[in-house]
């Protein structure tokens, strides 16, 4: 059986006189040894994802989704560094208050009625800060990401826990505040697809202009093998009418190479058509191409 051991006379009134003293000073010791241990771990993983993305750059990835996913894991680091410190520290001023024979409860109480104040004074503010955490530990997206947020469209240059700078294809540079982003349309998460509408003559071969159509698709893919994910697919008749009849082409890609893909299957199908005299419709577009996920 474990029997307490008894204090000295010196150390019994020592704690008796400085004993509030002395719980504040260990609790704030303790406080600050537990904060070293976890910015110690925080800094560890963002320091273990930041050589694995750089052992993935040397292998020649992409650059743009290296650089996003170090954004996103040094935002989530610093979210979490500072979060810890201020929960130790309301703990460390809890502990101050309580030695210090101050009630707490109606400190907290005041604090949550001026809590509510400010709250419902920057509401907006909150709004963008809290769709920011969500927009970054989702990954809705990230730096070089193609987006269209509803209100501005383009790459995304910078995501910040307030706002996210967009520049459009004109070079324009936007502000988007996270609270007013209500949807968020991803073209760089996972895969993308080029679709090719060909609006034909209503007199044309459809049959072959579908066989056309795939292997000008074949051949574009020989050329650009590191772009291409999958066999491209001829969906066939999507619409026609009195002048017209669409055929259309769908093609799996990367999507940092849709682009490129896109112009490439533009060109190649256009010179395919005209080499085998299968004639486009009339009037209005009679080519174009969407890039969709």
């Amino acid at each position: 059986m474990i029997q307490a051991v008894a204090l000295p006379d010196w150390a019994s009134n020592l704690y008796s006189d400085w004993g509030p003293l002395i719980r504040i000073l260990l609790t704030i010791l303790a406080a600050l040894l537990i904060r070293a241990v976890m910015q110690f771990m925080i800094h560890r993983i963002v320091k273990g994802v930041t050589k694995s993305v750089k052992k993935v750059e040397s292998n020649g990835n992409s650059p743009l989704a290296q650089a996003r996913l170090l954004q996103r894991t040094k935002t989530i680091g610093s979210v979490l560094g500072n979060l810890a410190t201020w929960a130790l520290l309301f703990a460390i001023i809890s502990v101050i208050l309580s030695e210090a024979g101050v009630s707490t409860s109606a400190i907290i109480a005041g604090a949550g009625i001026l809590g509510a104040g400010l709250g419902f004074g920057a509401q907006t503010l909150i709004r963008d800060l809290l769709s920011g955490l969500f927009i970054v530990f989702e990954d809705q997206y990230g730096v070089g990401d193609s987006v269209d947020l509803g209100q501005a469209s383009g790459v995304v240059e910078s995501v910040g826990l307030r706002i996210t700078q967009v520049r459009d294809i004109e070079g324009t540079l936007w502000f988007v505040r996270n609270g007013e982003i209500l949807r968020v349309g991803n073209q760089n998460q996972g895969w993308s697809r080029v679709v090719i509408d060909v609006a034909l003559d209503p007199k044309a071969d459809v049959a072959k202009a579908e066989e056309v159509l795939r292997k000008a698709a074949e051949a574009t893919a020989k050329s650009m093998p590191k772009s291409i994910s999958g066999s491209a697919e001829v969906w066939g008749v999507t619409a026609f009418s009195g002048d017209q009849v669409v055929v259309r082409l769908v093609q799996k890609t990367k999507p940092q190479h849709k682009d490129e893909l896109a112009r490439a299957l533009r060109f190649s199908v256009k010179t395919a058509l005209d080499k085998n005299k299968i004639k486009l419709a009339t009037g209005g577009s009679s080519i174009y191409v969407n890039v969709k996920n």
